[in-house]
């Protein structure tokens, strides 16, 4: 007679924590790695994805102007609606001609005017935010210096237009074109001042909208420096604006150039401001420093609304084409600046007269 068996009660297999914490470990560090590729691939498939988009929908127009659309002036949509013409295969308004030579070199102009004018600027500030001012007074100013960098352009560029153009065109345009030396250089800084809406208003309202960007980054640099050197520098019988330029600023001359670029990608593209004090005029150059003129952000803008009633979208496209050498512009004053960078970044920070 079998006796039945019966049953073993399940005893539960003991866990090594450490292995458990070893796996969880391994599992976090691959989620972590994959999120790290993933935001490292995620802007430059954005990027790619833009300027993909860009050129398909331009191609149109550079088929049409090529390489001319660079060199040429003339803005004319042509008749939008009348009759068309086919050149090199697209369809087009009846005498319809583009040229971004014009709006290239304002949006060239005005960033170089707006750097000339916010980077002295923009250091003195930084310099006497960290050196010079006790920092009861300085935190309240740097405070106030980065709630600058976030106002709106559209409110900057009503100012300028409101009171910054007018003002200058009615007491201080006409001092400096009235008593420069007619020469050929100064030249261009002579003649009719108009009304406060032009090349110079334009880069004066985008140096002041870059430099709280310049400034406060530039502050943050300053306050990084070891007191050391500069100690060291004092010692030397350095006085202190040796010191600021032999010694604070080339210490952090690579960061101060990455800010500049910052400053300048917001001077290169910004369009609401200048659309609204540079006159936007199309298709001709700025006469003298005093004249209207337009940017590539600032036309695009401002043309958008009447490029949509074109039939053919051979003004879409060419606007399409003007966002792409913008596009291509930043890029490249970018990979400059990285190389400015790398090589700034090699040199020691000189300490000494001399």
């Amino acid at each position: 007679m079998t006796v039945p068996s019966t049953p073993r009660s399940a005893t539960p297999v003991a866990r090594d924590p450490r292995a458990t914490g070893v796996r969880r470990h391994r599992r976090e560090d691959r989620a972590w790695r994959i999120g790290g590729r993933l935001a490292t691939i995620l802007p430059i498939v954005g990027f790619a994805f833009v300027m993909i988009v860009l050129a398909v929908k331009a191609w149109p127009a550079f088929r049409v102007s090529g390489l001319g659309f660079i060199t040429h002036s003339a803005w004319q949509p042509g008749n939008t609606y009348g009759g068309t013409q086919r050149v090199h295969g697209v369809l087009i308004p009846q005498g319809a001609t583009y040229g971004a030579w014009p709006m290239l070199l304002g949006t060239l102009q005005t960033s170089a005017i707006a750097l000339l004018v916010a980077l002295p600027i923009s250091i003195g500030t930084a310099f006497a935010l960290t050196e010079r001012l006790p920092k009861w007074l300085s935190a309240p100013l740097g405070f106030f210096v980065e709630i600058l960098a976030g106002v709106p352009s559209v409110i900057i560029g009503l100012w300028g237009v409101l009171v910054l153009g007018p003002f200058l065109s009615r007491d201080v345009y006409p001092i400096v074109a009235n008593h420069l030396p007619n020469v050929p250089v100064l030249r261009y800084f002579r003649g009719s001042v108009g009304y406060g809406e032009g090349l110079l208003t334009s880069g004066l309202v985008l140096g002041l909208m870059i430099v709280p960007v310049i400034a406060s980054t530039t502050r943050d640099l300053f306050l990084q420096v070891p007191p050391l050197p500069k100690e060291g520098a004092l010692a030397l019988g350095m006085t202190d604006a040796e010191v600021a330029r032999r010694v604070t600023i080339p210490w952090v001359r690579s960061g101060i150039i990455g800010a500049t670029v910052l400053g300048l990608g917001r001077a290169l593209g910004e369009t609401i401001a200048v659309a609204m004090v540079s006159g936007s005029v199309l298709g001709t150059v700025a006469p003298n420093v005093y004249g209207t003129m337009t940017t590539i952000a600032a036309t695009i803008v401002t043309q958008l609304d009447s490029a949509a009633t074109d039939g053919t979208g051979f003004a879409v496209a060419t606007l399409a084409e003007a966002g792409l050498v913008l596009a291509i512009i930043s890029v490249v004053v970018n990979l400059l600046a990285r190389t400015i960078v790398r090589r700034a970044g090699r040199m020691a920070a000189p300490v000494g007269r001399a």
